[in-house]
C-alpha cells in the first residue's frame, strides 16, 4: 500500500512538472503570436488593395519603365537630343 502511494505521488509531481513546462512553453509562444500578429498588423496597411485596378497598375509601371529607361539613357550619354 506503501509504494502505491509512493507511486502516485510521483506521478502526481511528475504531472505537475509536466504542467508547469507546458505552462511556460503556452507563455512563450503566445509572446511569439503576440508579436506577429502586431508585425502583421503593421505591413497590413502595404498589402491591402488600394483601389487600382490591375490594367492601372501595368499602366502605372510602364510608364515609370519608360522614364526609368529615358534616364538611363541621358545618364549613359546615349540620348544627348
Amino acid at each position: 500500500k506503501e509504494n502505491e502511494k509512493g507511486h502516485k505521488q510521483a506521478k502526481v509531481k511528475d504531472t505537475k512538472n509536466a504542467l508547469v513546462a507546458t505552462e511556460e512553453e503556452l507563455k512563450l509562444t503566445q509572446e511569439h503570436l503576440d508579436k506577429a500578429v502586431e508585425y502583421y498588423e503593421k505591413l497590413k496597411p502595404t498589402c491591402v488593395d488600394s483601389g487600382i485596378s490591375y490594367e492601372e497598375r501595368v499602366k502605372r509601371r510602364e510608364e515609370e519603365i519608360q522614364s526609368l529607361q529615358e534616364a538611363l539613357k541621358i545618364l549613359a550619354g546615349t540620348d544627348l537630343s
